[in-house]
């Protein structure tokens, strides 16, 4: 059945122009003509090369490193194509930058996941397609539908292949803030949890302590699951943590792969078997490393971009088969 909207068109920025390609490529269409550039005092140029009147127009755009630059991108392509009379607007941000700001921790916080909810609505967007949120109820800052994809069904699908009996295997969560979604990955996969307590020091950002440990992972595989990695210091402290405490080795499933600082290096000196990820963000070759494997979501989001489109229930994508592909190292 046809959407009443128009058709659909899929364009991207340039934070993840890979994966607009594989978007694009599932749904038998090619990448809307668009260019992003810089005037010469840094001043973002955009230009939308086709009509999208009346279109369903889907953006692909993580607002990840660097940031400011990459929503300042997203925000005026969706005023483009609002000022263009697209039919309906959908942000696509695979990852939502300032997630991580969603609250006031502190006297003065500003909440900035909220601001850019604000912006995101302001510029035109019709609805929001993201995956896995720092916190769930970011989805309450929109005034406008949010579709929320959850990272752990590849990650179920990807463990179930990779591992086959997973009767050694135990779920870790690698801090208290984590726990709803390991616990979530743990009884999709039938097994058992622990948990590592991790305190933050609020002085410093990034800079966690591991105070507690609760499971039993001795002669075990620890999986560990987190929504996102930085510098990586807490995931290989929580993997170091686990080791101690008997486990025979340490997978890390994470979301989106921020990476940032010495992240690659801390990986590749921890205790961590591999880290899987997800390519919600780009990781640049000089990032790869043989410890770190990642996974394209491009199918998976692909296949909700159509049930947009069409009206169909996201709840039945969970049921598919299929939710990525591996990308092979640089």
């Amino acid at each position: 059945m046809n959407s009443p909207i128009g058709e659909i068109k899929v364009f991207c920025a340039n934070a993840n122009r890979q994966m607009a390609a594989t978007i694009a490529r599932h749904l038998h269409t090619d990448l809307g003509l668009s260019d992003v550039s810089r005037f010469s005092d840094g001043e973002i140029n955009m230009r939308v090369n086709e009509t999208v009147r009346g279109s369903d127009v889907f953006i692909i755009q993580s607002t990840s490193h660097p940031v400011n630059d990459h929503l300042m991108e997203l925000l005026i392509m969706i005023d483009a194509m609002k000022r263009s009379s697209a039919g309906r607007i959908t942000a696509v941000m695979p990852y939502f930058g300032y997630a991580r700001q969603d609250r006031k921790a502190r006297s003065h916080d500003p909440i900035s996941a909220k601001l850019v909810a604000n912006l995101l609505t302001t510029a035109g967007a019709s609805r929001i397609l993201t995956m896995d949120l720092h916190c769930p109820q970011i989805q309450g800052f929109f005034d406008i539908p949010v579709d929320h994809l959850r990272g752990v069904f590849i990650f179920v699908d990807y463990i179930k292949n990779a591992f086959g009996d997973l009767n050694d295997v135990v779920v870790v969560s690698p801090d208290l803030g984590s726990v709803a979604r390991s616990n979530s990955f743990a009884e999709m996969l039938d097994v058992p949890l622990a948990i590592v307590d991790k305190r933050r020091n609020p002085q410093v950002a990034d800079k966690a302590v591991v105070a507690n440990f609760i499971g039993d992972v001795k002669g075990k595989i620890a999986i560990m699951l987190d929504d996102v990695i930085a510098t990586g210091g807490s995931l290989c402290n929580a993997a170091a943590t686990v080791m101690e405490h008997g486990a025979k080795a340490v997978y890390a499933c994470v979301t989106h792969p921020v990476l940032s600082g010495n992240a690659v290096e801390l990986i590749a000196n921890s205790q961590l078997e591999r880290l899987i990820c997800l390519d919600t963000i780009e990781v640049p070759a000089a990032k790869r490393h043989p410890k770190i494997e990642i996974l394209s979501v491009g199918p998976f989001l692909a296949a909700a971009i159509d049930r947009i489109h069409n009206h169909k229930s996201i709840g039945g994508l969970f049921k598919m088969d299929i939710r990525y592909q591996q990308i092979p190292l640089l």
